[in-house]
């Protein structure tokens, strides 16, 4: 297998609860330390890495709005929580002496930068890594599409989906129907016309239109975040064309 990145610049969606380990809510610090260690071997891999981080593992905005709070101040609370997560992952990776930067979309200038993409491309040219919080800044809109906003806006080559459970996208939900099988490889367009949950149809379909690819994978097991930057053939492939899939 080539030792060298297939991708330089990549982003890297995680979701709330994949810092949630075996708790019900909140952040496992055990597990907070394993990825702040992967995500290290990483950048000394030679990529440079943005991240988004959800914050469903302490607040969903959806689930908020469900029980009667204003849609749009439960995604900002759901916004504020991506920060808080932000925060604790930025002082993770400090510990294993990795240079990190939080911007965010909402500004709060005592604990973290706004939003610049010109200051975020200089911090990644510069070896750092880059988590972006508080989403696009805008209610109605998830951190999937903040993902692949932010990779675009950066010229991400890929845009990484690390999942806490499943090893990738499957043609039916594995939680209901036990025969659901992985899908290795499917176009943006095929995941949308068969309502895949590869991310939300907004930002699926923003990938679409600018031919950005989307990894989808395992979190949960050791160094598959390098097995898929030095392009081992691991969880589903999302590509922009099917003539444009590669061999296997």
């Amino acid at each position: 297998m080539n030792q060298q990145p297939v991708w330089k610049r990549v982003l890297l969606k995680l979701s709330g609860e994949a810092l949630m380990g075996d708790l019900s809510y909140g952040i496992d610090p055990a597990r907070l330390r394993a990825v702040a260690a992967e995500i290290s071997h990483v950048v000394d891999g030679g990529n440079e890495l943005a991240i988004v981080v959800g914050g469903g593992n302490i607040f969903r905005g959806i689930s908020g709005a469900s029980q009667g709070i204003d849609r749009a101040t439960a995604d900002y609370m759901g916004m504020l929580a991506t920060v808080m997560n932000s925060m604790a992952l930025q002082d993770a990776l400090r510990k294993v002496a990795v240079d990190c930067r939080v911007q965010s979309a909402i500004a709060m200038q005592q604990i973290c930068e706004p939003y610049i993409r010109g200051r975020a491309i200089r911090h990644l040219e510069k070896g750092r890594v880059v988590i972006f919080a508080g989403g696009t800044g805008n209610p109605f809109f998830s951190t999937d599409t903040a993902s692949a906003l932010r990779a675009l806006e950066i010229g991400a080559e890929v845009l990484l989906m690390a999942k806490k459970k499943y090893d990738g996208v499957y043609d039916d939900d594995p939680e209901t129907n036990p025969n659901a099988e992985m899908i290795e490889e499917i176009t943006h367009r095929e995941a949308l016309e068969r309502g895949l949950r590869v991310m939300d149809s907004t930002a699926l379909s923003l990938c679409m239109d600018n031919g950005l690819p989307i990894l989808v994978f395992n979190m949960s097991v050791p160094e598959n975040i390098r097995r898929v930057l030095k392009g081992e053939r691991i969880g589903t492939r999302v590509t922009p064309e099917a003539d444009e899939r590669e061999e296997s």
